[in-house]
């Protein structure tokens, strides 16, 4: 069961774009288009969390959000609104908003914010993730997945801190999921990406603040190490984090108690932690570049994810299903031969699980008839002859043309579907001469 999110927007396109990218990070969307019909469905059904527009006919987002407020104040209410209206979004924060988004938005700070609104919900309401119900098996019967599934089982009732490393795609933040889930811990799962926002807002948004700590905080904000009390806290991309920030995450795991930014007192939490990163991490302390005290507090233990190169007897399996997940997804009728299978089983996968699926969509997309077709895919089979470098340079080489394609051009988007950082992103398009 998905989290829901009720979209309500007189505006067409923005419904469309806005539901399309909430829908392919897992959501499920329902869409209203004026106001008086967005507190209908929100009085009629599940919603987890509201992204309303400030300025619409008839019914505008202030009243809506009273309308919402008197239903169920813990409700997120998230304002959309255009540069002009931002004192009426602020307005909106005051009156119990959770947040706004400032059109025109980027995906990142889409997601950013829903997914903190729903941190928030769940750590106020002692629910765990909607998406905890979902079958979160890390799909393979090789040998390296099979080891990992037993550690796994075995680490998942410890208090133990958990170093997750791997190559960006093979699964990570998923066997976080999992551990959580069997942790038996009764408090959310609260993640962050490191990776994704500079040292200042990264440290607000780890710790928190109190209204007046800086210009804009209008009002007590709590952190992410505080949401996640009495459940887990996932630090993804933990080799990304700013050296400066370190010693303050350091502290905070140490006396398990953090301070909001402007507080005078720090605040007591229980929180299992749990981090993920494609570098690596002893090279990086060696380098300087990340705190081995740091290091040695978050990798009690380490558990290595399996590139998909190192299990490639999966590569059917995972195919299949994502496959069959994606056709109902987009409600095709289509069919996945075996020797389409054989085709994909063939193909280096840099990318790793994440590059695979994105390739089974694109092929659900834009098959025609009622047998999915490898023709619609960029880039040939690779050449029985060609040498693994040659392999390998050409399947990345189609990855970039793929996620620069899915993302229209935008490359901030483009780095996200890859699950790479931008300035990573940047290289590799200069590396290729696509840049």
């Amino acid at each position: 069961m998905s989290d829901v999110v009720l979209l309500i927007d007189d505006d067409p396109a923005v419904r469309t774009v806005l539901g399309a990218l909430l829908r392919q990070a897992g959501h499920e969307v329902v869409e209203a288009e004026d106001g008086g019909a967005g507190i209908a469905m929100a009085r009629s059904r599940r919603v987890d969390v509201v992204v309303c527009d400030v300025r619409m006919p008839g019914v505008d987002g202030m009243a809506v959000l009273g309308a919402l407020r008197d239903l169920d104040v813990s409700l997120p209410v998230l304002m959309l609104t255009a540069h002009g209206t931002v004192p009426l979004a602020v307005e909106a924060m005051r009156r119990g908003a959770t947040d706004f988004l400032q059109k025109p938005f980027e995906r990142e700070e889409v997601l950013f914010a829903i997914d903190k609104a729903l941190c928030a919900s769940r750590a106020a309401s002692g629910r765990a993730p909607a998406r905890a119900d979902l079958d979160h098996r890390l799909i393979g019967e090789s040998a390296p997945m099979q080891r990992l599934q037993e550690q796994l089982d075995r680490v998942a009732p410890t208090r133990a801190s958990v170093l997750l490393q791997g190559a960006t795609g093979t699964g990570k933040e998923l066997a976080a999921r999992i551990l959580h889930a069997r942790s038996g811990r009764r408090g959310a799962f609260v993640a962050i990406n490191c990776a994704a926002l500079p040292a200042n807002l990264l440290e607000s948004e780890l710790f928190g603040h109190v209204a007046g700590a800086f210009t804009g905080a209008v009002r007590d904000k709590p952190g992410r190490v505080a949401l996640a009390d009495g459940g887990t806290l996932f630090l993804d991309e933990i080799g990304d984090m700013p050296l400066s920030l370190q010693p303050k995450l350091l502290r905070a795991l140490e006396e398990r108690a953090v301070r909001p930014l402007g507080a005078a007192e720090t605040r007591p939490v229980d929180v299992r932690v749990l981090s993920a990163t494609h570098r690596d991490l002893p090279r990086e302390v060696g380098a300087g570049a990340f705190r081995q005290d740091l290091y040695y507090r978050l990798a009690a233990v380490t558990l290595q994810l399996p590139s998909l190169a190192e299990r490639r007897e999966d590569v059917p399996r995972l195919a299949r299903a994502f496959f069959a997940e994606l056709v109902r997804e987009h409600g095709r009728a289509l069919r996945l031969g075996d020797d389409a299978v054989a085709r994909l089983a063939a193909r280096d996968w840099p990318g790793n699980v994440r590059e695979l699926r994105n390739v089974i969509e694109r092929l659900v997309i834009l098959s025609e008839g009622d047998v999915a077709d490898l023709g619609v895919l960029a880039g040939p089979d690779p050449a029985p002859d060609a040498t693994l470098r040659d392999q390998v340079t050409r399947a990345e080489r189609d990855a970039l043309l793929a996620a620069l394609e899915s993302a229209r051009g935008n490359r901030t988007l483009a780095a996200r579907l890859l699950g790479i950082s931008r300035r990573t992103l940047y290289d590799k398009l200069s590396a290729h001469e696509l840049g």
